[in-house]
C-alpha cells in the first residue's frame, strides 16, 4: 500500500491526518496504479483509484474509500487495521474484448512497527461485470539498518511476499529498499521471481 507517521515509524498510511491530500503512484509485477485521496476524517479518506492490470489487459476506475479500523499504541511500537474498499468501472484494453461494466474491489490491510522493525499484510478481492474476479494478498518485513531522528532521512531494507492464484507465477518475492523524509516517500525494487520492477512514490500535500 500510505504516507508517514511522527517519531520515525516506518510505513506509509492510507489514511493522512485531517484535511491531508496523497499521491500514490505505484508499479508492481502485475499493475500499475495512481491513488489520489483526501482524509476529512483522522479515521477514513476517499479519492480518487485508476488501475491497469498488465497481465489480464484490464483497466479500473473508481472511487476507493478507506477506514481505520483500529490503532494501537505500545512503549516502544504501533499497530493497525485498515479496511477498504472502491466502486467504479471496469473494461479490456490492449486486445482484450472485455466490455465495459462495473466494478469493484474489498480488501485489508494490518501493521505493526517499531523504529527497527515492521511487518504487514494485506488482502484484496477484486470482480468485474465483465473483467472477471481475482484476489490477492501480500505481507512485508522490513528493517531499518540506522534509526534516524525526525525529520532525517529514513531508509528501510524490505522483502515483499505476494501471492496472485491467477498469476503466470502464482508467489512473487520482491526485495525492495524504502527512503522517506518528511512529505516524500519512495520505494523501488525487483521481482525475483517475474523480472519486474516494483516502483511507489508517495506525496503528503
Amino acid at each position: 500500500m500510505l504516507a508517514l507517521a511522527s517519531g520515525g515509524i516506518a510505513d506509509a498510511r492510507p489514511v493522512s491526518y485531517e484535511g491531508g491530500r496523497t499521491l500514490i503512484v505505484e508499479h508492481d509485477r502485475d499493475m500499475s496504479a495512481i491513488w489520489a485521496h483526501y482524509t476529512p476524517h483522522h479515521r477514513y479518506s476517499i479519492g480518487y483509484r485508476g488501475e491497469w492490470h498488465r497481465e489480464d489487459d484490464h483497466v479500473f476506475h473508481g472511487v476507493q474509500a478507506t477506514w481505520l479500523a483500529n490503532r494501537w499504541f505500545g512503549e516502544d511500537y504501533q499497530a493497525n487495521l485498515y479496511l477498504f474498499g472502491a466502486v467504479g468501472i471496469g473494461s479490456g484494453v490492449d486486445g482484450n474484448p472485455a466490455g465495459t461494466g462495473a466494478a469493484g474491489s474489498l480488501g485489508v490491510m494490518a501493521d505493526w512497527e517499531t523504529r527497527r522493525w515492521f511487518v504487514s499484510y494485506m488482502a484484496r478481492g477484486f470482480a468485474g461485470e465483465t473483467t472477471g474476479e481475482k484476489a490477492m494478498q501480500a505481507a512485508r518485513l522490513g528493517v531499518a539498518p540506522y534509526v534516524a531522528n525526525y525529520g532525517a532521512l529514513h531508509t528501510w531494507l524490505m522483502v515483499q511476499v505476494e501471492h496472485n492464484p491467477q498469476a503466470e507465477n502464482p508467489v512473487g518475492v520482491t526485495p525492495l529498499v524504502r527512503f522517506f523524509q518528511g512529505p516524500l516517500m519512495a520505494e523501488a525494487g525487483w521481482s525475483v521471481t517475474d523480472d519486474q520492477p516494483f516502483l511507489q512514490f508517495q506525496y503528503r500535500f
